[in-house]
C-alpha cells in the first residue's frame, strides 16, 4: 500500500489513499455493451470506432496518448484489447487517472495528468545534510510527478539513515498542491534513535578472547562516549564486513578452516541497542610443511628462485606468506627477463601432523599486453598523480598481482573516497583496458588547537595542511605554536615523485626559539633542509639531505651562567652547513608476522661544508614489539643512541648536544639529566636509552577504551668536549646510569589515544629534575 499524502496550499492535511485507480471503472463496459448493436454473435463484446476524443490532457499530446493505447480508427477490438489499452496508458506513469468510455461509434479517453515537480524538500533531518540526501533521491524538479518514484525515495532516504545507525527512522512524503498543475514534493523525516551495539560477544573461540576478537572487528560496542563515536552504531553492512575481517585474522594465524556459522543480532528495546553475537568455528592452527619449487620452463631455474622464498618448515601458515612469495618470484622473473611467468601455489594438506606442504610451479602464463590506462573521476587530481600508483605502462605484459598491488596504492594516497581498479579485454584477446574510477574527497585541512604540557606549558597551535595541493599530489603544510617556553613555525613541501619515479623531494623551513625560565639561557634556531627519500627494499627507505641552520644561544646570565654558556652565547649566530643520510626498515606494517614486527633506524650527519661547525653525528634506534598470550599483551623493546664527535679545534654547543627527552627516560624532565653546571643541564655528545613496556587488558569494559602498561626505562646523557669551565672549575660529564620503573594508564578517547604515565626512579643523581606523573599523547617508536 502506498503511503502518499496530498496536501492542498492553505494547509497541510494528509490523504491516505490505496492504488491511484480511475475515478469511473475503466470502460464502462458493462453498460456501453447494451448500447452496441452487433449483427453477428461472434462478433459480442467487440468494438468498432470512427472516431477518438481525448480530453484533459495539457501537457502531453493526444498522439501521443494514441500510440500509448495503441487503437486505430476503424479496427474492431475486443473488450479485453480495451483493458490492454487502458493499461498501457496508465502505465506510462504520466496520468494520474485514465478514463476509457466507448461511446457508440466514438471512444472517449478522459485523463488527468500527473503534476510537475515545483520544487522537492526535505524536512525534521539533523543529522544528515539536505545535499548528501538529495543526491540519492530520483525526483526532481521540472519533471512529472511520480507516486512510485516519490515512494522509492522515501525508501532511499530511510535506507541512508539505516547505514548510519538509525534504524527507526521513518519517512513520509507529501505533496502541496500549486496553481498550474505542480506540487511541492515534501520529505518529513523523523530521525529517531541510533540503535547501538549494546554487546559483541562469541561462540566457540578457544584459542583468542573476547576481548582480543573485538578489537578486530570494525563494529565496537557502545562505550562512555557513544555520542561521539559512531562505530558503536548497528549497521548491517558493516557487520558483513566485519565477518570477513574476522575470517582474514584467523586465517593469517594459520586457522585454514575457520568460519563464521552465523551472526545473530537481537534487538533489545529496553536498551535501544543489539545484542550482536558472532558464531564461529575455529578449527585446527596449521603450520608449513615442505617448500618446493617446481618449474615447467626451460629458462627459470628451480633453485634459483627456491633462493628467493622466504618460508621456512615449521613456520605458522599464513595466506600472506604465500602471496608474500608469489610476488618475491614474480619480480625474479622481471629480473631475469622471462617474461609471463605465473606462479601457481600448489598446497597439499596433511591432517596428521596439521601442517600444508607449499610446491611453488612456475608456469608460461598467457601473452597478454596492456593496452592503456583509462583514469576517469578525477576532476582535480592529474592523470600522471594515479598513474604514477602503478608499476607497469601501455605495452608491459599483464600482471594481475600488479594492477592489484597497484590499486592498493592508489586507495592509500588518500585522495580518493572510493577507488575502482578494474581489467577488461582490449581491442583484442590479446591487450587488456585497465579502468581506474575514482570519487575525489577534500585533502585539505585548517586547523586550530590547544594543548599543555609539563615541558612546555600552555601552548596554543594553528595548522594549514593540503596532501593533494593543485592536484598533483603534493603536500603543503604551515604549522604555528606558541608556548609559554617556546615559540615555534614550520613550512614543509613534499613532492612524492619527482621524475615520475618512487622518489620524494622534501623541502623543511623551521624556526624555533625558547624561553624558560627553568634555564639561565634562551636559544634561536632556523633551518632550512632539502631532501630525497627513496626506496632501497621492501620494507627499507632511504632519506638524504642538506641542512643550513643558523644557532644563536643568548641572553644567558653571566653571573649565575656556565662558562660553557657564555662561550656559546660569544660565538655569536652559528652557521652549520651539512649533509646527511636516514635509514629506515619497518616490517610492523608489511612484515609476514601479523603479531610482531622490527624497527631500524640509522642515521649520520656530516657537518663541515662551509659554516662554522665541524662534526659527524651518529644516530640509531632498534625496535621490536610483539604480541603473547594470544595477542591480549604486547611486549615492547626499544634501544636508541647517539654519538656527536667534534672536528678539528671547534667544540660542540648546547644547540648541537643531545639533550634529553621525557618521552626517551620516562620519570624525569625535558633536558632535566645530564652534565649539569650552576642551574643547567649542559646536554651531551653521546645518549643511550633502553626501554621495555607490556601492555594489556585492566579488566575494565573494553568500550570504555582504557588499557594499562608497565614500563621499565633506563639510560643517560654525557660527555662533553670541554668539562673544564665549570663554576668549580669541572664539570662531571661521566656516564651515570639513570633508571625508572612505572606504570601507564591508556584511553582510547575521540580526542586521540591519551597516555597518563606514573613514574617512580629507581636511580638518579643529584641535580636530576624528577617527575612521577606525565600526560601525553600515546605514540609508537
Amino acid at each position: 500500500m502506498s503511503c502518499f499524502s496530498n496536501t492542498s496550499a492553505s494547509g497541510r492535511k494528509s490523504i491516505v489513499s490505496g492504488r491511484i485507480l480511475p475515478a469511473t471503472i475503466g470502460f464502462f463496459l458493462l453498460a456501453s455493451t447494451a448500447s452496441v448493436v452487433v449483427p453477428d454473435v461472434a462478433y459480442a463484446q467487440q468494438y468498432r470506432f470512427s472516431t477518438v476524443e481525448i480530453t484533459g490532457n495539457q501537457r502531453i499530446e493526444s498522439g501521443t496518448i494514441l500510440t500509448y493505447a495503441g487503437i486505430g480508427r476503424g479496427e474492431r477490438v475486443s473488450a479485453a484489447e480495451l483493458n490492454d489499452a487502458y493499461q498501457r496508458i496508465l502505465a506510462s506513469g504520466l496520468f494520474e487517472s485514465v478514463e476509457i468510455i466507448p461511446q457508440g461509434n466514438q471512444l472517449v479517453i478522459r485523463v488527468v495528468e500527473f503534476p510537475t515537480v515545483n520544487r522537492i524538500s526535505i524536512e525534521g533531518n539533523r543529522r544528515l545534510k539536505d545535499e548528501d540526501l538529495m543526491a540519492a533521491l530520483q525526483s526532481q524538479p521540472r519533471r512529472v510527478f511520480s507516486p512510485a518514484v516519490a515512494e522509492a525515495d522515501a525508501q532511499t532516504i530511510t535506507e541512508v539513515y539505516s547505514a548510519a545507525g538509525r534504524l527507526a527512522a521513518t519517512v513520509e512524503p507529501k505533496i502541496i498542491r500549486r496553481s498550474n498543475n505542480r506540487v511541492d514534493l515534501v520529505f518529513e523525516i523523523t530521525e529517531g534513535r541510533v540503535v547501538e551495539v549494546e554487546r559483541l560477544s562469541f561462540v566457540g573461540n578457544r584459542a583468542f578472547s573476547e576481548r582480543r576478537l573485538r578489537r578486530v572487528l570494525e563494529t565496537k560496542q557502545a562505550g562512555i562516549f557513544r555520542e561521539l563515536i559512531r562505530s558503536d552504531s548497528f549497521i548491517a553492512d558493516r557487520v558483513e564486513f566485519d565477518k570477513q575481517v574476522l575470517r582474514d585474522f584467523y586465517l593469517s594465524r594459520g586457522y585454514v578452516d575457520f568460519e563464521t556459522l552465523s551472526v545473530n543480532s537481537e534487538l533489545v528495546r529496553a536498551r535501544d541497542g543489539f545484542l550482536v553475537t558472532f558464531n564461529i568455528r575455529e578449527g585446527q592452527q596449521f603450520r608449513v610443511g615442505e617448500v618446493t619449487v617446481v618449474s615447467d620452463l626451460e629458462e627459470a631455474d628451480p633453485d634459483l628462485f627456491m633462493d628467493e622464498v622466504r618460508m621456512r618448515s615449521g613456520a605458522i601458515y599464513s595466506p600472506s606468506l604465500i602471496e608474500e612469495n608469489i610476488a618475491r618470484l614474480e619480480r625474479l622473473a622481471i629480473r631475469e627477463e622471462i617474461d609471463f611467468v605465473r606462479v601457481e601455489p600448489r598446497v597439499t594438506r596433511n591432517d596428521a601432523d596439521l601442517t600444508l606442504d607449499v610446491e611453488y610451479v612456475l608456469t608460461r602464463g598467457a601473452r597478454v599486453f596492456v593496452e592503456r590506462i583509462d583514469i576517469e573521476g578525477n576532476n582535480t587530481t592529474l592523470d600522471r598523480v594515479v598513474r604514477n600508483r602503478f608499476r607497469v605502462v601501455e605495452g608491459d605484459p599483464f600482471n594481475p598481482r600488479e594492477i592489484r598491488e597497484s590499486a592498493e596504492r592508489v586507495r592509500a594516497l588518500g585522495y580518493f573516497s572510493n577507488a575502482d581498479v578494474n581489467a577488461r579485454e582490449g581491442s583484442s584477446p590479446d591487450q587488456v583496458v585497465i579502468d581506474v574510477d575514482v570519487e575525489e574527497q577534500p585533502t585539505g585541512s585548517l586547523s586550530f588547537g590547544a594543548s599543555y604540557s609539563a615541558d612546555n606549558g600552555a601552548a596554543f597551535t594553528i595548522g594549514f595542511s593540503e596532501r593533494n595541493f593543485l592536484g598533483r599530489g603534493q603536500t603543503i603544510g604551515v604549522d604555528l605554536n606558541t608556548a609559554s617556553s617556546s615559540q615555534s613555525g614550520t613550512f614543509r613541501f613534499v613532492e612524492p615523485n619527482l621524475l615520475g619515479r618512487d622518489l620524494a623531494f622534501g623541502l623543511d623551513l623551521g624556526y624555533v626559539t625558547t624561553d624558560s625560565d627553568n634555564a639561565t639561557f634562551d636559544t634561536r634556531r632556523i633551518n632550512f633542509t632539502p631532501s630525497l627519500t627513496f626506496p632501497v627494499s621492501q620494507n627499507g627507505r632511504l632519506r638524504v639531505y642538506y641542512t643550513l641552520e643558523q644557532n644563536k644561544v643568548f641572553d644567558v646570565d653571566n653571573a649565575t651562567a656556565s662558562q660553557l654558556l657564555i662561550n656559546d652565547e660569544n660565538l655569536e649566530t652559528q652557521t652549520t652547513s651539512a649533509i646527511g643520510y636516514n635509514y629506515s626498515f619497518d616490517t610492523r606494517r608489511t612484515g609476514l608476522n601479523p603479531d610482531a614486527g622490527v624497527v631500524l633506524r640509522f642515521g649520520q650527519e656530516f657537518a663541515g661544508l662551509g659554516g662554522d661547525a665541524e662534526y659527524i653525528r651518529t644516530t640509531a634506534l632498534l625496535g621490536a614489539e610483539t604480541k603473547a598470550w594470544n595477542g591480549d599483551v604486547t611486549l615492547r623493546g626499544i634501544l636508541e643512541g647517539g654519538i656527536h664527535h667534534s672536528l678539528g679545534d671547534t667544540n660542540s654547543t648546547v644547540l648541537d648536544r643531545f639533550r634529553h627527552s621525557s618521552s626517551q627516560l620516562r620519570g624525569f624532565s625535558s633536558n632535566g639529566i645530564g652534565p649539569y653546571d650552576d642551574g643547567d643541564h649542559l646536554g651531551g655528545n653521546y645518549y643511550a636509552y633502553a626501554r621495555l613496556e607490556a601492555d594489556f587488558p585492566l579488566g575494565l569494559p573494553e568500550e570504555y577504551g582504557i588499557t594499562g602498561g608497565l614500563f621499565l626505562d633506563a639510560g643517560s646523557v654525557w660527555g662533553l668536549d670541554d668539562n673544564n669551565n665549570g663554576h668549580g672549575g669541572f664539570i662531571d660529564d661521566d656516564f651515570a646510569l639513570r633508571a625508572t620503573v612505572g606504570f601507564s594508564i591508556f584511553w582510547d578517547t575521540p580526542l586521540g589515544p591519551l597516555r597518563f604515565n606514573f613514574s617512580q626512579p629507581l636511580k638518579e643523581e643529584a641535580n636530576d629534575d624528577t617527575r612521577s606523573f606525565d600526560l601525553t599523547i600515546s605514540t609508537q617508536f
